[in-house]
């Protein structure tokens, strides 16, 4: 399990969505600022304004993003990427990647969040490095693992909180392969929603309902972090 168990919110409130939105402008800006301003030739910029768009964020948004992270922009902010890790509750590690623009600000903020768990233990071995697309289909009943193998993914699984009448997939890849596995999804008619680098488990832990509910309501905590970007945890 990487990030299923964000999939388990039934609701968004307005506040969470408010978060939501900072954190994809936010992605935006650092998209902007690692390769060209055009999403027509940054894939990772092209998603990420996808993204904002699926959730509403006006294009005037999405634009001073795209300036702010250029630098071609009045107002420029420099954010880098931080990641922590550590062990939750019931021995499950846990990756927290953190954009921030001051991460004298943020680290004591994880550590504050880690306090019923194992701030700085080291979990990163514990984890798989790789390319992870999230994409659903039209059609119900696809075969997923046809799909991967057509699209040059090294494995699958089903993307939890899928429609009725789609199909919904987690595409896992090299991570040299994860654009070419995105375009490959979307020619054969998937639905892109997401192509980032991210952390997968390498033996994950099984928890029963009661100890599940409890590490689901401490990565949710996390991710609540304005800071916060992505949290991936080693969990069934």
């Amino acid at each position: 399990m990487g990030r299923q168990w964000l999939h388990a919110k039934k609701e968004v409130t307005a506040n969470r969505r408010a978060k939501l939105n900072s954190k994809l402008i936010r992605e935006i800006m650092v998209a902007a600022k690692m390769g060209v301003p055009d999403p027509a030739m940054n894939p990772r910029l092209a998603l990420a304004v996808d993204a904002a768009r699926k959730q509403s964020v006006a294009n005037d948004t999405i634009h001073r993003a795209i300036k702010k992270g250029s630098g071609t922009g009045d107002e420029q902010i420099n954010y880098e990427l931080v990641t922590y890790e550590g062990m939750g509750p019931c021995n499950v590690p846990v990756v927290v990647e953190c954009l921030t623009e001051n991460r004298n600000r943020t680290a004591p903020d994880i550590r504050t969040l880690f306090k019923d768990a194992q701030f700085g233990s080291k979990v990163m071995f514990l984890f798989d490095y790789v390319g992870i697309v999230e994409a659903t289909h039209p059609t119900a009943g696809q075969d997923l693992e046809s799909a991967a193998i057509e699209a040059g993914a090294q494995d699958v699984e089903k993307l939890e909180s899928t429609k009725e009448d789609e199909s919904g997939g987690r595409f896992f890849t090299e991570r040299t392969d994860m654009y070419p596995v995105a375009e490959a999804l979307k020619k054969a008619g998937w639905s892109v929603a997401t192509a980032e680098l991210g952390y997968r488990g390498k033996d994950p832990v099984q928890l029963g309902e009661d100890d599940r509910q409890r590490v689901a309501l401490f990565l949710e905590r996390l991710d609540e972090n304005d800071d916060v970007h992505r949290v991936y945890a080693s969990l069934k």
